[in-house]
């Protein structure tokens, strides 16, 4: 195992390389910690539909990334999990909209509980300098 850097040794790179880090293992466990049953790819449109308000599947598609039956797919789950509804376009009939459902804020809002939970417990394991110390990230 390599030996530790002095903290004071640190460039601005290796500082910037550690927080990079540091961040994508913070991201990878608060994915872990809050998903609630849902897949990744579930949770991130969950979102995106309560963010966006109605998007159009084709939107939804773009906003995630993702290619038109991907989120087709994604969206037949949530529906089918109650989480999402989709309706027809007012302006386009040929076109469907996705609307979240109160099962899917809940599921969201327990996810964001979850996500605050698991960021409660590791401060409380910091001391106050530490804690202090995160606000100037």
């Amino acid at each position: 195992m390599p030996a530790r850097a002095d903290q004071s040794t640190l460039t601005q790179e290796d500082t910037a390389g550690r927080l990079r880090r540091a961040v994508n293992r913070l991201q990878r466990r608060l994915r872990q910690e809050s998903l609630g049953g849902l897949s990744p790819a579930q949770a991130s449109a969950l979102g995106s539909v309560s963010r966006y308000g109605s998007p159009t599947l084709g939107e939804l598609a773009a906003i995630e990334q993702v290619q038109p039956p991907t989120i087709t797919r994604i969206v037949a789950s949530l529906t089918e999990a109650g989480m999402v509804t989709r309706v027809a376009d007012v302006n386009d009939r040929r076109s469907a909209r996705v609307r979240i459902t109160p099962a899917g804020e809940r599921a969201l809002e327990q996810m964001r509980t979850r996500k605050n939970a698991f960021l409660l417990r590791r401060l409380d394991q910091l001391s106050p300098v530490e804690q202090l110390s995160l606000i100037h990230i």
